[in-house]
């Protein structure tokens, strides 16, 4: 195998580190930790996260409230049964359904959303304490003991400079939940191309366990808990006994298993991390 040394160096492990190319050359993976990363295509125009974004190209239900609503209360038993009601900043909020429920649990919360028409949706429709913009730059405005950011990580210019300032927001000892795509989950491996986590357009970073580990350490924070779970953890009963055939053969496969959640084979990796209580470290 030739090792190409040439492309964008690994976040985590240093300019020094190799890498190789994957997925017919559309991604690099770091052979240390196994950060992948895009390379992007010049035909392809940048992706833009307006009213298509979140309407088009598997997106249709975003603003839907039963599948979110479900959604968003699995992450938020997921997130309580770490963190107690606090004050709450969830970063790329999209159309606001985790802050409704966050909110109906007794946090205090706020959103940022890049998006227009998404934070739109959540303040008028949801009536939510939302501010659009890039949550990078709000950042220095805000505080709270609890930062989320569900499927955001991946879309960022920089993951290092988003988790320090989410970083920033949080006092010692505050809290940090992540859920990124799993690019070393069975299901990547096996699909390939297929495989819906990958999304390069909308994609330029690609987290395995190990690499999304490393960052959250280098960037100031220890790991409280960390596991993956599968594509229809988020889908309610009803659906998942209905498409059965289609859905539970492939993650038995991958998983080895009927659970919808796998300490490291899953399709979406999941971190709660926390700022360390001692401001010096980090």
């Amino acid at each position: 195998m030739t090792i190409d040394v040439t492309a964008r160096a690994c976040l985590t492990c240093g300019t020094d580190q190799p890498h190789r190319p994957s997925l017919g050359g559309r991604l690099r993976r770091c052979l240390g930790c196994g950060l992948g990363w895009t390379v992007p295509d010049p035909a392809e125009p940048s992706a833009r996260y307006d009213l298509d974004y979140f309407t088009g190209g598997g997106y249709e239900d975003y603003f839907l409230a039963a599948p979110r609503r479900f959604e968003a209360g699995r992450r938020l038993r997921w997130l309580s049964s770490v963190v107690g009601p606090s004050v709450l900043v969830e970063a790329g909020c999209a159309g606001g359904y985790f802050l409704e429920a966050a909110q109906g649990a007794g946090f205090t919360v706020t959103g940022v959303e890049v998006s227009r028409a998404a934070a739109g949706f959540a303040v008028d429709r949801l009536g939510m304490p939302v501010r659009q913009g890039y949550f990078e730059q709000v950042a220095p405005s805000l505080r709270a003991d609890v930062v989320c950011a569900f499927h955001v990580l991946e879309h960022v210019d920089d993951p290092r400079v988003f988790l320090r300032a989410a970083r920033g927001v949080l006092a010692p000892g505050g809290w940090l939940a992540l859920e990124v795509p799993n690019i070393a989950s069975a299901a990547a491996s096996r699909l390939g191309h297929d495989w819906p986590g990958l999304q390069p357009q909308y994609h330029p970073w690609h987290f395995t366990p190990q690499s999304l580990t490393r960052l959250l350490a280098a960037t100031g924070f220890e790991v409280v808990r960390m596991d993956t779970a599968v594509f229809r953890y988020y889908m309610p009963l009803g659906y998942r006994l209905r498409h059965a055939r289609r859905l539970l053969p492939g993650d038995l496969l991958d998983l080895r298993s009927p659970r919808l959640t796998h300490p490291r084979r899953g399709d979406l990796l999941r971190a709660i991390a926390r700022r360390p209580r001692d401001t010096r470290s980090g």
